[in-house]
């Protein structure tokens, strides 16, 4: 069964950091592409950044190049975020995705989503 599950939100302030976990918890994708996206209220949802199977290709929106890290270990089917320098438009929820298809910057490239974690920053 898939099924992913976000965890590691929360409120700060600006300029401080958390880190997102995703847990595959059937262990479908270890050797497939997974990512994060964000939805702020009264957007739509916008790619944040993906990593390939192995970790050894990333690709990350320009919005958070720099201050976000995205990264997997296999072994405990989980695929993290680092979100460094939190700035208050990065308020949103944010969604793990993944696919068994190919690394794709966009949201048609994904087939199985996790429920979403809130972020929210403040000034």
């Amino acid at each position: 069964q898939v099924q992913l599950v976000e965890s590691g939100g929360g409120l700060v302030q600006a300029g401080e950091s958390l880190r997102l976990s995703c847990v595959d918890s059937g262990r479908t994708f270890n050797s497939f592409p997974m990512a994060w996206f964000r939805q702020a209220p009264g957007q739509e949802r916008e790619f944040v950044a993906t990593i390939n199977w192995n970790g050894g290709a990333t690709i990350y929106a320009d919005s958070v190049k720099g201050r976000f890290t995205i990264a997997r270990d296999n072994a405990k089917s989980t695929v993290y975020l680092r979100m460094n320098s939190l700035k208050p438009e990065d308020t949103a929820v944010y969604y793990c995705a993944a696919t068994l298809r190919y690394l794709a910057p966009r949201i048609d490239g994904y087939d199985y989503w996790g429920q979403g974690t809130q972020v929210t920053v403040s000034s």
